[in-house]
């Protein structure tokens, strides 16, 4: 029985982590400049908050997800901030000094970094709630077993896509010149301020 519950935890992961938004922007953009590996570490970061979300819902933690959504504003007024502080740092970086290999600090840096922009956006509990709600998977809550089965396969069905976006860009990666990657820094890093400053705007007039 397990195995059903699983099964669904990855199709959600999977599906919840491929749209297309600013983290997958900033895992396109590390994989390019920095590697695969850089990309790929990022992307598991939003994973692991993607299944710490996942987890308040399969276990019905109420009591966290209502805290959590009621200080939605401030977290995310963090995370346009931040978002803008990665788009800037992205678009004026140059590409020429990128171009390393990176270890230790550098990977930890690309996951937490990943991984508390992701957690800006606690709203994504309220998704998981409805996702599970929708497809009658609310009462895994009740049996820790199968709670703990549906989130595993939540972070390994998002850990999927990073792997899949990171692979596939990193195949096109040497097409890619200096001047090339001056523009590829540009556009992300324009791209992922615009993202930033959608969210700050969005409270402004919440406000």
């Amino acid at each position: 029985m397990e195995i059903v519950f699983f099964l669904k935890g990855l199709i959600i992961g999977f599906s919840i982590a491929a749209p297309v938004g600013p983290i997958g922007l900033l895992c396109i953009h590390r994989t390019i400049m920095v590697g695969r590996a850089t990309g790929f570490i990022s992307g598991l970061g939003a994973a692991t908050a993607d299944a710490f979300y996942g987890s308040i819902a399969a276990f019905g933690l109420t009591t966290l997800s209502t805290l959590l959504t009621r200080q939605q504003e401030w977290f995310r007024l963090l995370g346009g901030f931040f978002l803008c502080y990665l788009g800037l740092k992205a678009f004026f970086s140059k590409p020429a000094a990128q171009i390393v290999s990176v270890k230790g600090k550098g990977l930890t840096g690309a996951y937490l970094s990943a991984f508390l922009l992701t957690l800006t956006n606690p709203v994504t509990i309220l998704s998981f709630m409805a996702i599970f709600s929708g497809l009658g998977l609310v009462s895994a809550g009740r049996n820790d077993m199968a709670a703990g089965v549906l989130v595993c396969g939540v972070f390994l069905g998002s850990a999927l896509w990073w792997f899949f976006l990171s692979t596939g860009v990193a195949c096109c990666q040497k097409k890619f010149n200096v001047h090339g990657m001056k523009w590829i820094n540009r556009v992300s890093g324009l791209l992922i301020v615009l993202f930033g400053l959608y969210v700050l705007l969005h409270l402004i007039k919440e406000s």
